[in-house]
């Protein structure tokens, strides 16, 4: 339910898949406020949802078409207060490059191009964990800016294979288009990773990527952790999962589908220490595998944005919107929120998600919390009460079964 209907906000959501989805309904649960979605063509999950309204744009709008379509939001609602949301690297790269123009109308939930710079680019995250003190894996960073030269060759890889291999910032990647194309990259071979080499070169990068060693362990020794920076630097909102399974399609490999909302103090330490350290403002959405050799948490990346399962969150208690709105819409200091509360997340069929949990510890933890009702799906929400798009999101569920039989047919040890 609601907690305090307000009509004066309105939410403007960038772009158009199930992310975008929880981030409006975290605004619906709160707020009581109806959202508009921005996007090229998203899901029957927003268009046929009942708080949703759609304003189309180009798919791959250009930061001008994409400008464009926002001001005129802004001279259409003029007495509303203006929430600019969106959960892609793509798009928050966009909100910090036009933060000013952005900021005379919006409310910007996100941290500056140069706090950005500082901690997203993956190879400057590790500098920054190293300075704090933080574990993050071995890395090498290949700088493909030379690459239109005929000697530029890759250098030499330190690190034992099998490797991990993937984009150190998201947007100049997420822009290109290729045949096989994958989201991260799991490497078994020298030849293996100059094959890539080539493939990249080819396809036109021109930016880093980054060789890393691979972490043993499942999906199951990954972290997720959310936070929100508010415009005094405070980190008024933080709290964390533990995941289940993650999606294992090419472009989408990372992905949690099903978590378990955990505390883990010592993690939440170490991510503050970095957002502080960096002058960042907004959310902030953190990777993090423990190592089952050591128990050492390795800290993979942040990712400048809400994160695509945000309302993981609002399920457990703690709606990321209510500290943001309080802290940019109304102006006002808050306590710390924290999730705590104990929840099954999970965008999968039940049964799929057991399948892949091999340790029978926590195989009966999850039953035993599905078992109390404490299991909660973003997309199953008994506020939507139309019928075309609930079937949709039904079919939806049950075709994971069919990408799982697909991209990773058994759990693996390693999860790959």
């Amino acid at each position: 339910m609601a907690m305090s209907p307000r009509t004066d906000i309105l939410p403007v959501i960038i772009g158009g898949d199930f992310g975008v989805y929880g981030i409006g309904r975290c605004f619906n649960e709160a707020f009581g406020c109806r959202c508009l979605c921005v996007g090229s063509l998203p899901t029957e999950s927003i268009t046929g949802s009942n708080f949703f309204d759609v304003r189309r744009i180009p798919a791959h709008a250009s930061d001008a078409q994409l400008m464009d379509a926002l001001m005129g939001i802004a001279r259409d609602h003029p007495s509303k207060r203006l929430v600019l949301m969106a959960n892609h690297d793509i798009f928050s790269a966009f909100v910090a490059r036009n933060h000013e123009e952005l900021g005379r109308h919006y409310a910007l939930p996100f941290p500056s191009l140069e706090a950005m710079a500082a901690l997203t680019d993956k190879a400057r995250f590790t500098r920054a964990c190293e300075k704090a003190g933080i574990p993050t894996p071995r890395t090498v960073v290949v700088d493909f800016s030379g690459a239109d030269d005929g000697a530029w060759a890759a250098p030499a890889i330190d690190i034992p294979f099998p490797v991990v291999a993937k984009a150190a910032n998201g947007e100049p990647y997420d822009v290109l288009e290729f045949e096989g194309k994958r989201k991260i990259w799991f490497i078994d071979s020298p030849e293996e990773l100059d094959g890539l080499w080539r493939t990249l070169r080819s396809a036109g990068f021109r930016d880093s990527f980054l060789v890393q060693e691979l972490i043993p362990g499942d999906n199951t020794q990954m972290r997720s952790i959310t936070a929100y920076v508010d415009s005094h630097g405070e980190t008024t909102l933080i709290g964390s999962a533990r995941v289940l399974l993650e999606d294992h399609a090419p472009t989408m490999i990372g992905n949690p589908v099903a978590m378990i909302t955990e505390e883990f103090p010592e993690l939440w330490e170490g991510a503050v220490e970095l957002l502080a350290g960096s002058g960042y403002r907004g959310f902030a959405n953190f990777d993090v595998k423990i190592d089952p050799r050591d128990g050492r948490a390795v800290f993979f990346e942040v990712n400048p944005r809400i994160g695509r399962n945000n309302w993981y969150m609002a399920a457990a208690g703690a709606n990321p919107v209510v500290p943001m709105v309080a802290d940019l819409i109304d102006g006002q200091r808050c306590e710390q929120v924290r999730a705590t509360r104990e929840i099954l997340y999970t965008m999968v069929p039940d049964s799929l998600l057991l399948r892949y949990i091999v340790d029978p510890a926590l195989k009966r933890r999850v039953k035993g919390i599905i078992r109390d009702g404490r299991r909660f799906d973003l997309l199953l929400n008994p506020a939507e009460k139309n019928l075309r798009r609930n079937l949709a999101v039904w079919l939806q569920k049950q075709n994971h079964r069919r990408k799982f039989a697909r991209y990773y047919p058994e759990p693996t040890q390693t999860s790959y």
